[in-house]
């Protein structure tokens, strides 16, 4: 099993920026990647960015590209999302997971989910 714990989210203003963190343990070495969702009051859960753990090569939803970089730390087994230019519609619960396969993830393995806000 892969523990997946996230940490980062808050309240910030519209222009603003957060950094999420995602922490793993456990049996990391079954996933090959990892990435980023998030879920809005009342929507779907929706992809937001992936990172291949070995090579670092990276995937964004159109919504977040330009805004968004996802990055791993290898020796801490953490993934981040730095969120730039916050806009209210991203306000959702972000959730970190991973999972194999690359450009197509499975993703098997799901965080709890930290609760980001942007406000206008």
């Amino acid at each position: 099993q892969v523990q997946l714990v996230e940490s980062g989210g808050g309240l910030v203003q519209a222009g603003g920026s957060l950094r999420l963190s995602c922490a793993a343990s456990g049996r990391t070495f079954s996933a090959n990647a990892m990435g980023w969702f998030r879920q809005a009051p009342g929507k779907e859960r929706e992809f937001v960015a992936a990172i291949k753990w070995s090579s670092g090569r990276t995937s964004y939803a159109d919504s977040v590209k330009g805004r968004f970089t996802i990055s791993r730390d290898n020796a801490k087994i953490t993934l981040y999302l730095q969120m730039n230019s916050l806009k209210p519609e991203d306000t959702a619960v972000y959730y970190c997971a991973a999972g194999k396969g690359w450009p197509g993830v499975n993703y098997d393995h799901w965080g709890q989910g930290t609760q980001v806000t942007v406000s206008s």
